[in-house]
Order: structure tokens, then sequence, then C-alpha cells
């Protein structure tokens, strides 16, 4: 007689992170599907389903700028959904330091076939992130990624602005007078530009320097030198907030600890 086999086929377990990761998958190869709002919550770190229905009972909870009481109400991964007016996603956090090489646009190319800083980051994170700030497409050095709006909101709305350090390759030598003038801070459209400090670099010609300065002004360190004559060949960042390129190839990424995560959100 034959016998009936024992193996018994056993369905993979999963963690409730992976669980709560694979409905977000779901939604990003199908927007329309749509979540139930208590598990987006939930999703988001916030709290258990259960008491998010509490919370939306509450009317602590908006979708769009509504708020929304309604148990069951699904709403899809674009939606803007804010708890106690401060938006969430269900989407796993993710921070991703990129050293840009040169050619790569950050906001986008209108020109067929040329490359985006995306597509070096396109393995990086299942969430959806984006690029905090800009840095010119010539321009190569730290570009930080976050799906974290809060944080990325904070970093590029600083009021004081965001520490930053290039160093630059200038056409021609920069003369110490021009330096020590630039260090007082030059006027750019009729505002004051507060260089925190610029200086020659050890060792190096005259015609590459280091620059400190909080501005988010657009293409700000191209237009200082501009005023005074000289064009940049070259322009690294090579600190950005409290990050710096150590052990960081060219053109290479990497993930932020916990710590650095936490003190960005200190600056």
């Amino acid at each position: 007689m034959n016998k009936k086999s024992n193996n018994k086929k056993h369905k993979p377990k999963f963690s409730k992170k992976e669980v709560a990761q694979s409905k977000v998958d779901q939604q990003l190869k199908n927007p329309e599907a749509g979540m139930r709002l208590n598990k987006y919550i939930s999703n988001a770190g916030i709290c258990s389903r259960r008491d998010a229905d509490i919370y939306i009972q509450a009317g602590s909870v908006t979708v769009n700028g509504k708020a929304v009481t309604e148990m069951g109400y699904k709403v899809k991964l674009d939606d803007d959904v804010r708890f106690d007016g401060r938006r969430i996603s269900p989407e796993p956090k993710a921070y991703v330091l990129l050293n840009k090489p040169k050619g790569f646009f950050v906001t986008g190319s209108y020109e067929q076939h040329n490359k985006t800083v995306m597509d070096l980051v396109a393995s990086a994170s299942k969430s959806r992130i984006a690029p905090v700030g800009k840095l010119e497409t010539s321009a190569t050095g730290l570009l930080l990624f976050t799906n974290d709006g809060t944080l990325s909101k904070k970093l590029t709305n600083h009021k004081k602005g965001i520490k930053q350090i290039y160093q630059l390759e200038l056409d021609k030598p920069l003369s110490q007078e021009l330096l020590e003038e630039i260090q007082k801070g030059p006027f750019i459209e009729g505002k004051k530009v507060i260089i925190e400090e610029i200086s020659f670099i050890e060792n190096k010609p005259h015609h590459i320097i280091g620059i400190e300065l909080k501005s988010q002004r657009s293409h700000i360190v191209q237009r200082i030198f501009k005023k005074y004559g000289f064009e940049i060949i070259k322009m690294d960042r090579v600190v950005f907030a409290n990050l710096d390129k150590k052990n960081l190839p060219r053109g290479h990424y990497r993930y932020l600890t916990k710590q650095e995560v936490i003190n960005l959100g200190m600056v």
C-alpha cells in the first residue's frame, strides 16, 4: 500500500513590518487600490489600527485638507494625510546620501537620454525618495535623498540656512586681498551673502579654495565668483549639514545611521 506523505507545505512566515511593506508595495503598483485610513496611520508608525480608529473619530486626521471621521475610509498614497496637522506616510522612512558625479541632473532633464541622480539611487529604497535641495549638474559631491517630508522641509526652508562646504577650482588664481573681500560678504542682487569661511587649501595652488556658507539661494556660489570675474571649473560639495564624504566614493551612496538622522533633526 502506498502511504500518504506526512510532509506538509508550510506558508512562509513574514514579520509585521514585511507585511506592512508588502501592502505599501501593492499600492505602489496599483495606486487606485486604496488603503484603509486606520491601516495607513498604523503603517506610518503612529499607533495601532484600533487606536487609529479612536483618533479618526475624534477628528484628529485630515485627508487632502478635510477632516475624516468615517470608519473604513480608503486613501491613496498620493493623498495628503495629516495626523494632528503633521503629514504622514505609510512608507518606511529612508535616508540615502549620494556622492554625486558630474553631469547628472538633480531636478530632472528636459532633453532626451540625459541622466538624473534618481538613476544612481534607483535601487537604494522601495520608498519614493527625493533629493533634498539642489546641486548643479556640473557640480559633484553630497546630495541627500529621503521620503521624510518633515525633515526635507526643515532642511530646505531653514531660516538661517544649512552648513555647506565646497571645494572649488577657479579658472585663475585668487589673490589674498580678494579672498578677504569675499570673506566680508558680497552683495548679490542687493542682498548680502554671509560667508562663514573662505580659505586657500593647504599645499594647493591659489585657484583651488574652500568656502563655507549657509545660503541656499539658487546658484549662489557661481554668482559670487562671477561677480568678481571668475569662472568655477570644478565645484565639489564636501559637507552638507553635519554629513561629510568620508568613505563614500564618487557615484556611490550609503544609508544614514540612526544617530545621523537624529542629528539632522536637531540642525
